[in-house]
């Protein structure tokens, strides 16, 4: 059977850690879906690693890693991210696979990105710039190139091929700069990523479901960005929500058992885009602070704000989520008083829906106070030694969402989590 651990937010909701926590449970750790854009944050052997598009699991050694054919890889960062494991002792090449349908991302795609973006100027949708979204337009525009066309001797034919439909793109926004040192890394990285291993990757990730392996299914981003159920057109290009990981992995909706949400304590996003909860003051920057929120990526300050439980049932729902993990309980530990976002006033009207397109309403938080903690919570290590403030707060959102909340996580660290 397969379960999957995905961010019921914006994104940025803690998936790396929560992935490395569970994945000694499994033989398989399996990404679906999204890019570069993506930045998983792990800490091993006490040092911070972001891993952008190699799954989560590969620091343990048992853990086969498979990136799946819903993905869209970048072969420079792929390189750069194997030697940065490759340095704490890890064999990539045994235990990484890559599926022969995965996308690949060429020069020209980060060169559309960079040029569609800053054509629209105080209307950016807040891409990272990483390609991602042209690599999706010609995946969906059956232009795109895979994997498993690198072991084609017509390759370098259909690159420039694809290179030179960009370019005419790339006129019509006057798009000016010299990107021949990227093309220059992009082959080396074609040279390296040729040695790795790739495989039919239905059939492989099949075959060990039929042989009992345990797979957990990794996901990128957030439900609140999926390109169809997220608030568009301030999304990612990917469907990020359960329902991707038979279309991104090529298994069928019967495998899946256990669909396990991460959500923080609280909001953040990063980019444009809705966010009804979102705080433009001295809370706001508090908890920005005290939770070092800046992006794994691109290192831009994420927007903070209350935990939006509208959102969070609604992502719950679209997903089928079983249990959930709350990520970063402990930086809302010196708050006295926390709100829960529980309604939408719309027009003066009350709404516990999310609405079609977001972007174009004014919405009003609606909030339900609770009393914080006020202790700190980073060395606790089972659910008898919660405050009872955390317990009361979990409780409601249990209610509210309709899915438990099984695991807290109260630190950075692979061991600060209890389970509830």
């Amino acid at each position: 059977m397969v379960d999957v651990i995905l961010g019921l937010q914006w994104g940025d909701e803690g998936k790396g850690k929560i992935v490395d926590y569970f994945a000694p449970q499994y033989d398989m750790v399996a990404r679906f879906q999204g890019g570069p854009n993506a930045g998983h944050t792990l800490y091993v052997e006490d040092k911070k690693v972001v891993l952008h598009q190699i799954p989560s699991g590969i620091f343990h050694q048992h853990t086969v890693n498979l990136i799946g054919g819903g993905v869209v890889l970048d072969p420079v960062t792929l390189k750069r991210e194997c030697d940065t494991v490759a340095s704490f002792g890890i064999d990539v090449k045994k235990n990484l696979f890559i599926s022969e349908r995965t996308n690949i991302i060429v020069p020209t795609h980060r060169a559309l990105d960079k040029a569609s973006e800053t054509s629209k100027g105080t209307d950016k949708i807040g891409s990272t710039l990483k390609g991602i979204g042209p690599a999706y337009m010609d995946k969906t525009g059956r232009n795109a190139l895979r994997v498993g066309d690198l072991l084609d001797k017509s390759f370098t034919t259909s690159y420039i091929k694809l290179r030179l439909k960009h370019q005419r793109l790339l006129d019509n926004f006057h798009f000016n700069e010299d990107i021949s040192s990227w093309e220059e890394e992009f082959f080396e990285a074609l040279e390296f990523l040729r040695t790795l291993n790739v495989v039919n990757g239905e059939y492989f990730i099949n075959n060990n479901i039929s042989a009992g392996k345990k797979i957990l299914a990794e996901g990128a981003q957030g439900s609140m960005l999926d390109i169809d159920f997220g608030t568009f057109p301030f999304v990612t290009s990917s469907n990020t929500i359960s329902a991707g990981v038979c279309t991104g992995l090529g298994v069928a909706p019967q495998k899946i058992k256990e669909v396990i949400g991460v959500t923080k304590a609280y909001c953040t996003r990063v980019g444009g885009g809705p966010f009804p909860t979102e705080l433009d003051d001295e809370t706001g920057e508090k908890l920005r602070k005290i939770g070092s929120e800046f992006g794994a990526t691109t290192g831009r300050p994420r927007r903070c704000g209350w935990i939006d439980l509208v959102a969070l049932q609604y992502a719950c729902m679209i997903n089928g989520v079983t249990q959930v993990v709350m990520t970063k309980a402990d930086v809302l530990d010196s708050f006295s008083e926390l709100n829960c976002c529980t309604s939408y006033l719309v027009n003066g009207e009350s709404k516990k829906e999310v609405p079609f397109q977001m972007s174009k309403l004014k919405i009003e938080p609606v909030y339900e106070a609770y009393k914080g903690w006020n202790t700190d919570t980073t060395a606790l290590k089972n659910s008898e030694q919660l405050p009872s403030e955390i317990n009361a707060y979990v409780d409601f959102i249990n209610g509210f969402i309709g899915a438990p909340v099984k695991y807290i996580s109260n630190g950075p660290g692979r061991d600060q989590i209890v389970k509830i």
